[in-house]
């Protein structure tokens, strides 16, 4: 029994281990964020990156219900430092994006796809994803939406 013990407290140790080592692989460095923002609001915000999308919403129109559909938001970098796109988050866990894990460079084009599974909806769907990033704001909304239709009733 003692010999059970000691393996499963190599075991979980070894989980251990591996959990703590593996989930800082994709973290980026916080020596590359410059913030200039100051509490007296006088800082130069300038030199921060800033989005401009092509669009910040779309609309799929009819599509029927239980179809997955997507969209790429595409955007560029405009601003005059790195931007770092720390979060993007949904409304809905029928919305999924997907968006650049690296630094974006200014002048660079980025894109921030969003899929919508209309399984279990009906009728109009309005859904908001939410991007959080070293910018000024630094939250910005992007807009999608569908009607869902049954198969038969649609246009």
């Amino acid at each position: 029994m003692n010999k059970s013990f000691a393996a499963i407290m190599i075991l979980c140790a070894g989980i251990i281990a591996f959990y703590l080592t593996s989930c800082n692989n994709n973290r980026i460095s916080s020596d590359i964020i410059e913030n200039p923002n100051t509490a007296d609001g006088k800082g130069d915000l300038s030199q921060l990156p800033s989005f401009k999308f092509e669009e910040e919403s779309h609309d799929f129109g009819k599509i029927l219900q239980g179809e997955t559909v997507s969209y790429p938001f595409k955007f560029k970098n405009v601003g005059k430092s790195d931007m770092i796109i720390s979060d993007v988050s949904t409304s809905c866990g029928c919305t999924v994006p997907s968006f650049p894990k690296t630094p974006i460079h200014p002048g660079q084009d980025g894109t921030i796809k969003v899929s919508f599974n209309s399984a279990g909806k009906r009728g109009f769907q309005n859904k908001n994803i939410v991007i959080v990033a070293n910018t000024q704001p630094n939250t910005l909304i992007l807009r999608i939406k569908a009607e869902v239709t049954m198969s038969g009733s649609q246009k």
